[in-house]
C-alpha cells in the first residue's frame, strides 16, 4: 500500500518555509511540473500533448539526460517551457554529502546555462530535489547561490505502478486549485500513469477555465 501524502501536508511545508510548495495567485492558473527527463519519445509526446492545450509547464531535468538527448531538453526551450535542474544522477540529498550535492547541482546547472547563453536569456536558476529529499544545509547553500528550490502542493504517484491510472488521475483533479505545482514525470517508468493522467488533466482544468502556466521567474 501506498502512503505517499498526495496533498503537502501543512507540517512539511512549515519545516522548510523558504522553499515553494505553490504559487500564491489569484487567478485560475496551475503549474505543471515534470521530473526526470528528457527522455525519448516520452517527453516527445508530453511535449505534443501541452501544445494541443496551449498549456506550458516547467521540466527539471536530470543533467546526464540532457547530456545523452540534448535536442529534447531544446525543443523544451523552443517551446517555451521553464526547465529547472534535477541534479546530474538523481541522487538523494539525505544520503549525500552536501558538497557532493551541490557538486551535482552545479554540473548539470552548466549543462543548462549553456544553453540559455546560446538563446541569449537569463533565466532564474529552479531546483527541484530528487524525491524530495533535501536537508536544511543543502538547501542554505543552494539559496546562497541564488537557487529558487521548486517543491509542491500535489503529486500524481504516477511512479507507482502499483496504483491505477485512475487512482492517479484522482490524486491530480481531487486536490489541485489555483496556485498548485503539481508533479508527474517524463519517465519511462511514470509514462504509462502520466500518458493517461496527463491529457485528462488538461481536459478537466481547461473547461473549468484554468490557464498552465510555466513557473515564474
Amino acid at each position: 500500500m501506498n502512503f505517499t501524502p498526495i496533498a503537502t501536508p501543512k507540517v512539511v511545508k512549515s519545516l522548510f518555509p523558504t522553499l515553494t510548495w505553490d504559487i500564491p495567485t489569484k487567478s485560475k492558473d496551475i503549474y505543471l511540473t515534470f521530473d526526470d527527463g528528457p527522455t525519448p519519445k516520452i517527453t516527445s509526446w508530453v511535449l505534443d500533448t501541452l501544445k494541443k492545450f496551449d498549456a506550458k509547464a516547467t521540466f527539471f531535468c536530470i543533467g546526464k539526460n540532457i547530456e545523452t538527448h540534448p535536442s529534447i531538453f531544446q525543443q523544451i526551450i523552443n517551446d517555451g517551457h521553464a526547465v529547472g535542474n534535477h541534479t546530474y544522477n538523481h541522487v538523494k540529498g539525505w544520503k549525500t554529502k552536501t558538497k557532493n550535492y551541490l557538486d551535482e547541482v552545479e554540473q548539470t546547472q552548466k549543462i543548462i546555462d549553456s544553453y540559455n547563453q546560446e538563446l541569449e536569456i537569463r533565466h532564474q536558476r529552479l531546483f527541484r530535489p530528487p524525491y524530495g529529499q533535501i536537508t536544511p544545509k543543502q538547501v542554505k547553500k543552494l539559496q546562497e547561490e541564488a537557487y529558487k528550490i521548486i517543491m509542491w502542493n500535489v503529486l500524481s504517484v504516477d511512479w507507482d505502478n502499483s496504483l491505477t491510472v485512475e487512482t492517479c488521475l484522482k490524486n491530480v483533479i481531487n486536490h489541485a486549485d489555483s496556485g498548485s505545482i503539481i508533479v508527474l514525470h517524463d519517465s519511462v517508468k511514470a509514462s504509462k500513469n502520466m500518458m493517461y493522467v496527463l491529457p485528462k488533466v488538461l481536459e478537466h482544468f481547461t473547461k473549468k477555465g484554468f490557464t498552465f502556466k510555466r513557473i515564474p521567474e
